[in-house]
């Protein structure tokens, strides 16, 4: 599986930002889906032991939302307008979480995606549906992404 790239201050993947989560999400082309391990950490919690349930949509975003780089395209930057998150059961904060996503449907500029957070023994604690679409070049200029491309790129572990 080849991993995607991250940037240097996102809340999720942000290498340079001390309130990240430091996700990494790798590409499995076999089952067309993204992965991505985390242990969130207690200070992200609602209650204790539990993530907080903003966090858990976060995840969700963020892994259901890259799933439209699968086909590589690392600059393919789309931005969500509608999320949709279920919640099954209290995701817990300090043990090892998967998130998956996947594209159920993609044209040019817009996406339907889907994703997941399960426990280490495939136990589904949250699911989201998305829909996601290519960011229009004057929020691109607006967010000075000239000057923060150099760092959207694969880091090393």
């Amino acid at each position: 599986m080849d991993k995607q790239p991250s940037s240097r201050s996102c809340f999720v993947c942000g290498r340079q930002n001390d309130f990240s989560l430091k996700m990494n999400w790798y590409n499995d082309h076999e089952a067309q889906q993204i992965k991505g391990e985390v242990v969130v950490p207690d200070q992200y919690n609602g209650y204790p032991g539990f993530v907080h349930g903003g966090i858990v949509a976060t995840i969700l975003d963020e892994t259901s939302g890259r799933a439209v780089m699968l086909d590589g395209d690392i600059n393919s930057l789309f931005v969500t307008t509608h999320l949709e998150v279920k919640y099954r059961r209290p995701t817990p904060t300090g043990q090892p979480l998967t998130a998956v996503g996947w594209v159920l449907r993609q044209d040019k500029n817009r996406a339907r995606v889907a994703g997941e957070i399960r426990l280490a023994d495939g136990t589904v604690t949250a699911s989201c549906k998305a829909i996601v679409m290519r960011a229009p070049q004057k929020y691109l200029e607006a967010w000075n992404w000239q000057d923060e491309a150099p760092f959207w790129k694969v880091y090393e572990d």
